[in-house]
């Protein structure tokens, strides 16, 4: 199978068990996964058939937990039997890659992927490891900041690094959580920041590393990930963000369009109800807008704060937690809004769209369950695990995988959990 075909449209098949050192096995990813940032369309919406719990805390509906070393906000990704996840230890200054069972919990292997040269300053809601990898079944891809620059690393399913390339250097504003995408062969990377001629969008070969395209970004702070949306059969490359809104050929960097209107500093990412892309911002203003998805210019925007967890569309309507915790739903073809709820606490981590059902967890790990309907704003349950969570949940094959840190006695300890029905 050429390794170029865009995986995620391959059935799941089953892997092997593998001896240390062994050939590692090739992984069809299918709709019983979540193989990178915001799920398998990215756009945060998980498969509507698979049955989920409504209700979790540590003694109910978890089948198992496994403690994560060091610290990072980054989210898990699920592929075949295997759940990957980026963390640095502060101490030791490593950042690493993680591989846990599916099934189990059982940490497969650890990869140190950078020592040393940590970044220093940024915000206090950052880590070391904030970006989300992505896989796509014969390697896993993860992008890190380290010694003044970013870097994307590939490994194969034992852990084995394959290739490392620096993308740009990087001057720290706030910090770097940007997450890489896969398309066809390539994976795309975003470093915009406010260094002198390094703010960049590139996309590398995924068997080589080496760079296929790029194209320089003004100098500004922005913290967007590469988004690839679908509209009238055209797949397009969107980055918000740096006060542009731009859609490019994800395959070759060439330009569709670009417009200004966005605000400087973003972090969401875009959605699409095929007419619209969807856009937020929280620096130097709070803005949602819908931009017209032939890049003919702004539909309608209003002045909400929705600046770190990214939206949710459905069925004609734009969902969106904003970060002081009010959940709302406007119309997307007119930005008229519909509802809005309150829900509680601060939010970091995205809302994911499970069936009729939209779950937001808040950074004291909270997390509301509420319906994703415009008739009214209905909370039908509410958890509680850990406290504190800025990692957006995997939800995938009737299971939740969410990172969570505890404090016990002063101490701060992350895991993994996996939430679900016992089979």
């Amino acid at each position: 199978m050429n390794r170029r075909t865009f995986l995620a449209t391959i059935p799941v098949t089953a892997i092997a068990s593998q001896l240390p050192g062994a050939e590692p096995k090739k992984i069809a990813v299918g709709p019983a996964d979540w193989p990178w940032w915001r799920g398998p369309t990215r756009d945060g919406v998980a498969a509507p058939d698979q049955k989920v719990p409504q209700e979790w805390s540590k003694d109910k509906n978890v089948l198992w937990e496994s403690t994560i070393p060091g610290r990072g906000h980054g989210s898990p990704s699920v592929v075949g039997d295997r759940v990957f996840l980026a963390t640095a230890d502060q101490d030791a200054e490593t950042q690493l890659l993680l591989c846990f069972s599916r099934k189990t919990g059982k940490l497969l292997w650890q990869t140190e992927v950078h020592k040393g040269n940590f970044a220093k300053g940024g915000n206090g809601k950052a880590s070391h490891a904030s970006s989300s990898p992505a896989c796509d079944g014969e390697q896993v891809y993860i992008n890190f900041l380290n010694g003044g620059a970013v870097h994307t690393t590939a490994l194969d399913l034992n852990g084995k690094k394959v290739w490392q390339t620096k993308v740009t250097d990087y001057v720290l504003h706030q910090g770097f959580g940007s997450s890489p995408a896969i398309i066809g062969p390539l994976v795309l990377v975003t470093a915009d920041n406010k260094g002198e001629d390094t703010g960049l969008l590139a996309g590398l070969d995924r068997e080589s590393g080496k760079v296929v395209w790029s194209r320089k970004r003004p100098k500004a702070p922005n913290y967007a990930s590469p988004i690839i949306v679908k509209v009238g059969n055209k797949e397009q490359l969107i980055v918000t963000g740096c006060d542009l809104v731009t859609s490019l050929d994800p395959l070759t960097g060439k330009e569709n369009w670009e417009v200004k209107g966005s605000t400087t500093e973003c972090v969401t990412s875009t959605v699409t109800d095929g007419k619209h892309v969807f856009v937020s911002g929280g620096y130097p203003k709070n803005h949602v807008g819908a931009f017209k998805a032939d890049g003919s210019g702004l539909a309608w925007e209003n002045k909400s704060r929705v600046y770190v967890p990214s939206m949710l569309v459905r069925e004609g309507h734009l969902y969106a937690v904003m970060d002081e915790g009010n959940a709302v739903c406007w119309k997307s073809d007119t930005g008229a809004e519909v509802w809005k709820g309150r829900l509680a606490g601060t939010f970091s981590a995205s809302p994911v769209l499970v069936g009729d059902h939209i779950l937001a967890t808040n950074e004291a790990g909270r997390t509301f369950v509420f319906k994703a309907t415009p008739k009214e704003f209905e909370i039908v349950a509410e958890n509680r695990l850990g406290d504190e969570v800025y990692a957006t949940p995997a939800v995938c094959g009737g299971s939740i995988f969410m990172r969570a840190a505890v404090k016990e006695q002063g101490r701060r300890e992350e895991k993994l959990y996996c939430i679900g029905y016992a089979k």
